[in-house]
């Protein structure tokens, strides 16, 4: 079974993006490791070249600014990345730069793509998340449940819309969680830490939001977000515990994390309540 591994990365560094863990997360399980690095204004270049691996082949793009209205951008990233990987191969495994695999979970994952290999009507594997939203210690229910990361090469499938999936190349049709026959569950999960951060950055991050969807203009709630100095999601006080543990490569970073104040159970909280109204109950 040969498996490719693709993703693009730009100022990640900046934003303090756990990208390099999750390239060093995901390595062995592959043959070959396709890394898009855009234009930076900082070193995400220099911190990809010094994981020294020789499965890592680079590809420096420069960003069309034409396509940052809706996210289309991480679209077409993607699928330069995509379109590199070994067209003959089995699968190209997806990851974003928030996002790692646990090592526990790596045989169960090769089970998965072995599993499937030979069917080819099956043209991708979906993966269930872990959403850490905060801190370490806090997942978001709420967050979309899975998503597919597990694809065939050799322009089978293509990434639209903001690259959070992918659709179906001979007739553009969207691959999600209706299309049944076209995908399987991959056993394992996938960690998501992209709204780990100091609260300033979580700033900057939705700052960066309204830059690549709505081309600088923020609607009523981002520009609440923007007057702050910092900013932190308003279902954090009642998000769920997470008591699981982290990926290895992880440990440095949750042992430097700073631990926020305890909070008390979310089944006391009435916010918790009022927003369940609103959005309905997510174990």
């Amino acid at each position: 079974m040969f498996v490719s591994a693709f993703t693009f990365c730009r100022n990640l560094v900046r934003m303090d993006y756990p990208f390099l863990e999750s390239i060093r997360s995901l390595l062995p399980l592959v043959d070959e490791f396709i890394v898009v690095v855009g234009d930076s204004e900082d070193d995400t270049l220099d911190q990809v070249r010094s994981i020294s691996d020789p499965r890592i082949k680079i590809i420096e793009t420069v960003w069309d600014m034409s396509l940052k209205k809706d996210g289309l951008i991480y679209a077409q990233q993607t699928n330069i990345a995509l379109d590199a990987c070994n067209p003959s191969g089995d699968w190209a495994f997806y990851l974003q730069g928030d996002e790692v695999l646990h090592e526990k979970d790596l045989p169960a994952i090769r089970r998965s793509m072995e599993e499937f290999k030979d069917n080819r009507s099956v043209l991708g594997l979906m993966m269930k998340y872990y959403h850490f939203v905060g801190d370490y210690w806090s997942l978001d229910p709420w967050a979309y449940r899975r998503a597919l990361r597990i694809v065939r090469p050799g322009k089978v499938v293509r990434s639209v819309g903001d690259a959070v999936g992918f659709a179906r190349s001979s007739d553009n049709l969207y691959i999600g969680k209706k299309e049944k026959e076209l995908w399987r569950f991959a056993d394992g999960r996938i960690y998501h830490y992209g709204w780990v951060k100091d609260p300033r950055l979580l700033r900057e991050k939705v700052l960066n939001q309204v830059r690549w969807y709505w081309e600088g203009t923020p609607n009523e709630r981002d520009q609440k977000t923007l007057s702050l100095e910092e900013y932190m999601p308003e279902n954090y006080p009642f998000l769920k515990r997470f008591t699981g543990t982290h990926p290895e490569v992880m440990e440095k970073r949750v042992s430097k994390f700073p631990r926020l104040p305890e909070r008390r159970s979310r089944w006391l909280n009435p916010d918790f309540y009022r927003y369940v109204l609103r959005h309905g109950f997510k174990g």
